[in-house]
């Protein structure tokens, strides 16, 4: 476990990833913040958009953007994984990612088989308020989570996952090859309620800089992460 704390570790990830992101997207990331935990590995990327990007969000082309995005990102996620699991050892099975389109960052959470093992992140103070708050804002987007689960990785990224979230009709669309579609809806309609309802900064009594969120059709399950200010 040494192994998955090291900052070289952490380091050499971050360098392969900005390295892989440029080579695809032609333009890197500014910075790239890699945290290794026992389940997870979450990437947080900075200023992180190229110059025909730009031109794309300028002409209001967003889901233009996130559907080139996405089509790259595909291409990417399994060397991601690949590479992780000889770094790190854990066995990648979930990969979720989304973009902070307003301030030019982007978040990776990628979880290993097991999460449950990460158990020394698992309690924090507001553990139930935070559960209670996405509940609430679930049932405004869809429906009630089966199942809300949340990891304090650091003091900077809260992870909180719903499992349990589809509806029938999504689950229609799913079927019927809308996957696309359905996405950039829910990206919309969550991220509004997530920033502009949520009272996550009163539970965790510290500013919230980031929000993201995207999903695992096939798995019905879902990612939401905070990124936090430092606490001193």
């Amino acid at each position: 476990m040494v192994l998955l704390q090291s900052k070289q570790l952490q380091m050499e990830l971050s360098s392969y990833i900005g390295r892989a992101l440029r080579e695809a997207f032609g333009k890197g990331p500014e910075s790239v913040y890699v945290s290794v935990n026992q389940a997870f590995v979450t990437v947080y990327l900075r200023n992180f958009i190229s110059p025909t990007e730009n031109v794309l969000l300028e002409q209001k082309q967003k889901q233009l953007f996130q559907s080139t995005r996405d089509i790259l990102m595909e291409t990417l996620i399994p060397e991601f994984k690949a590479y992780m699991k000889i770094l790190t050892g854990l066995d990648i099975k979930e990969f979720y990612y989304d973009w902070g389109l307003h301030n030019k960052s982007g978040m990776f959470v990628c979880i290993d088989s097991d999460p449950t093992k990460d158990e020394n992140n698992m309690e924090y103070n507001g553990k139930n308020s935070i559960h209670e708050e996405v509940r609430v804002l679930s049932i405004q987007a869809e429906k009630e989570p089966e199942e809300i689960d949340s990891y304090l990785l650091n003091n900077r990224t809260l992870v909180v996952i719903r499992k349990g979230i589809l509806v029938p009709i999504e689950k229609e669309l799913i079927r019927t090859g809308h996957s696309e579609i359905l996405k950039h809806a829910k990206r919309n309609l969550e991220k509004r309620l997530l920033h502009n309802k949520g009272n996550f900064e009163g539970i965790l009594q510290t500013k919230v800089t980031d929000i993201f969120v995207d999903w695992d059709f096939q798995l019905d399950k879902s990612a939401i992460v905070l990124i936090l200010s430092p606490t001193t």
